[in-house]
């Protein structure tokens, strides 16, 4: 199951357990079974502490491997085989209960300990979802300080049946005892924060003891990590907040044109550029929004949660995100068929007709990957010609259950109450309406930027409410700066959100720099 350099690197890893850690299996007569019962006979070899048996509760979920520690009577469940991008969520599972220290703040963790209700999660996912992760791991982790909480991991293409029956069709989904808890990409801190009801508060008192800034970047994608970076290189106290670290980056299954790096995975980069950030020693403020900007003294960022956080200077690098149909059906079958993310979603929807909206290069990438998955992709395109690369145009017409309507315009999402059953459009030259059975929707049409908490500050927004910006990063108000997908640069790509950050971090260093002087003449003047 484990090639021979996996289980090296492994055995290394695992030289830091200190405690017991039993796998308890669940398996039937399946291939999967078959492949979970070796994945941990392989482990227990790994290290002494590890031990394999069969778990004794009759009503587990078969193929599973509960990752226990008798010592601390923790567990944490995988329903399914924990491979693909789960098996670094199956590693720190085994490492956290085996003793090893998680890189979880002190408070997090104080907190996590302090929480006395049974919090039972189940988190469904899939296997090719990159969001998934990060989820999995952050109730894992709460499940190994606390025996009062458990987590359970769940593949959804695996168990379809469970899948069918709570109406799930986007992952993560997350139920707490039994109830829906959170879909989609959730942290730890906001887990704790919607577990414990004066989190938010604590963590609002903490923010507001921060010291002022000389450089507060707002936003913690490829252009934040970059304008970060540059700006603790020239020795600024510099600062990152942000909802999560990697952005849109973090939902990115493969990357094939970052100059210099032949491929690489979202999360994969993101992790590499948050380490590259923490190293310079600057202050990674994750899982708060910002809603206003004002500018009484110094620049203030208000936060969602109430906090203020102080600066010299800003890099606004707050992203975008999908753009939505703005058609009826659509808010209220979001995360019930209409997704947006294929690589998450499509396992959900194996065997089953879907359409994909939009002929650029997301829409017809999403309809090639999700042909290996679903019976048929209909891709549905506004306009008389694809926008795609014609690489992929030709590789989507090669495949034969794909169909590409161009001079479509959808005009409703169609469901059944619970989920969703098809969409209507409009043949924009004929006029008529038409309609198409689907089991889901995924929305590839573009994005929009995160900045509507700007428009009741002094930063200019364009009519699609993109920051404004100069050659140098700089806004409509002197000492704010911008980058990334969230401005007015013309092409969205990770490598020019990067040299956007890094333009706007220089800018607000040569600001710094003039604001200076000018503060120390006017001091002399006086």
């Amino acid at each position: 199951m484990l090639d021979t350099n996996i289980k090296n690197q492994l055995t290394s890893h695992f030289a830091s357990i200190t405690s017991p850690v039993e796998l308890l299996v669940a398996l039937d007569d399946s291939k999967k079974s078959t492949e979970l019962k070796q994945l941990a006979d392989d482990l227990a070899l790994l290290s002494d502490h590890f031990s394999v048996r069969e778990n004794p509760d009759n009503t587990a979920r078969r193929p599973s491997m509960v990752v226990s520690s008798p010592i601390n009577n923790s567990h944490i469940s995988f329903a399914g085989v924990p491979m693909g991008h789960e098996f670094t969520s199956l590693v720190l599972a085994l490492l956290h209960t085996g003793g090893h220290p998680s890189k979880v703040s002190d408070i997090e963790l104080a907190q996590i300990k302090s929480l006395s209700e049974p919090l039972h999660f189940e988190v469904y996912i899939s296997l090719s979802c990159q969001t998934c992760p990060q989820v999995v791991q952050a109730l894992n982790l709460m499940a190994a300080h606390n025996s009062n909480i458990t987590a359970t991991m769940i593949d959804g293409a695996l168990f379809q049946e469970e899948v069918n029956e709570r109406n799930i069709l986007a992952v993560p989904a997350v139920y707490l005892n039994g109830q829906l808890f959170s879909q989609g990409a959730v942290g730890l801190t906001d887990i704790l924060n919607k577990v414990d009801s004066k989190a938010a508060i604590r963590q609002a008192e903490v923010l507001n003891e921060k010291e002022i800034f000389d450089v507060l970047v707002v936003g913690g994608g490829p252009a934040g990590a970059s304008a970060a970076i540059y700006a603790a290189r020239k020795g600024l106290n510099t600062g990152v907040v942000a909802e999560r670290f990697g952005g849109q980056v973090a939902d990115t299954l493969a990357i094939e044109n970052f100059i210099s790096v032949k491929a690489t995975e979202g999360p994969k980069l993101v992790a590499q550029l948050e380490e590259h950030v923490k190293e310079y020693g600057v202050d990674v403020m994750q899982n708060q929004r910002a809603s206003a900007l004002t500018k009484p003294d110094n620049f203030q960022v208000t936060l969602e949660n109430g906090a203020v956080l102080k600066a010299k200077s800003l890099v606004l690098a707050t992203g975008a995100r999908w753009r939505s149909m703005n058609v009826p059906g659509e808010q209220q079958y979001r995360g019930h068929g209409v997704a947006y993310c294929p690589h998450c979603d499509g396992p959900l929807f194996k065997g089953k007709p879907v359409a994909v909206i939009g002929g650029g290069n997301s829409g017809i990438e999403a309809a090639i990957d999700l042909a290996n998955i679903v019976e048929h992709v209909t891709v549905l395109e506004f306009a008389d010609t694809l926008r795609a690369d014609e690489v992929l145009i030709r590789k989507a017409n090669s495949l034969n259950n794909i169909t590409i309507v161009k001079n479509a315009q959808t005009t409703e999402v169609l469901g059944d109450g619970s989920r969703v059953t098809g969409l209507t459009y409009t043949d924009r030259v004929s006029g008529e309406s038409k309609q198409l059975t689907v089991a889901g929707i995924f929305v590839q049409i573009g994005l929009v930027p995160n900045t509507e908490w700007l428009k009741d500050s002094d930063v200019a927004l364009t009519r699609f409410g993109e920051i404004d910006i100069d050659n140098k990063g700089a806004t409509s108000l002197a000492g704010v700066y911008a980058a990334g997908d969230a401005t007015t640069t013309p092409f969205k790509q990770i490598i020019i959100a990067m040299g956007g950050g890094a333009t706007a971090s220089l800018g607000a260093f040569d600001y710094l720099i003039r604001h200076s002087e000018q503060d120390n003449k006017s001091e002399h003047a006086a």
